[in-house]
């Protein structure tokens, strides 16, 4: 004869075991989805770095052409290019504020969309600034580009 062997164990979960689960994954959300966001920023970040070194450069062999950083007649100076494709990069528009003349330049890069609230500029020096920020990533800086959330001038 043969016996059945019968066993009173639970199978699958309980619900304080659903719910611990849950609960664990709710918290790793919540530290990773807002660092996920940052990192998404700041790779878009590059975009205004790479912008105005590019701009610097273009800034620089129109002196070189001209010895002067200002328009000249039908010579545009880069900065001043009235095709906006031709100044954008990513999520930013390049273009001259502030002083344009035969010696000086200060170049800005403003973000729109994903990167709106951050601007950068770079000037005939080189002097790079940070303009503005979102009020979550920080404060401005006057001596460099701040790319990463509370980061220090």
């Amino acid at each position: 004869m043969r016996h059945r062997h019968c066993s009173n164990a639970a199978r699958g979960f309980t619900l304080i075991e659903l719910m611990i689960a849950v609960a664990i994954i709710g918290i790793l959300a919540a530290v990773a989805i807002p660092q996920y966001r940052d990192y998404v920023t700041r790779s878009r970040l590059a975009d205004a770095s790479a912008g105005l070194t590019t701009m610097r450069a273009q800034m620089e062999r129109y002196y070189q052409d001209n010895r002067t950083y200002a328009d000249i007649g039908t010579f545009v100076s880069p900065c001043n290019n009235a095709t906006a494709s031709a100044r954008t990069f990513g999520n930013f528009l390049i273009g001259c504020t502030g002083t344009l003349n035969a010696t000086q330049f200060t170049l800005e890069a403003v973000g729109s969309g994903a990167s709106n609230g951050f601007t950068y500029t770079i000037n005939h020096q080189d002097v790079r600034a940070t303009t503005a920020v979102p009020s979550t990533w920080g404060a401005t800086c006057a001596t460099k580009w701040i790319m990463k959330k509370a980061e220090a001038c």
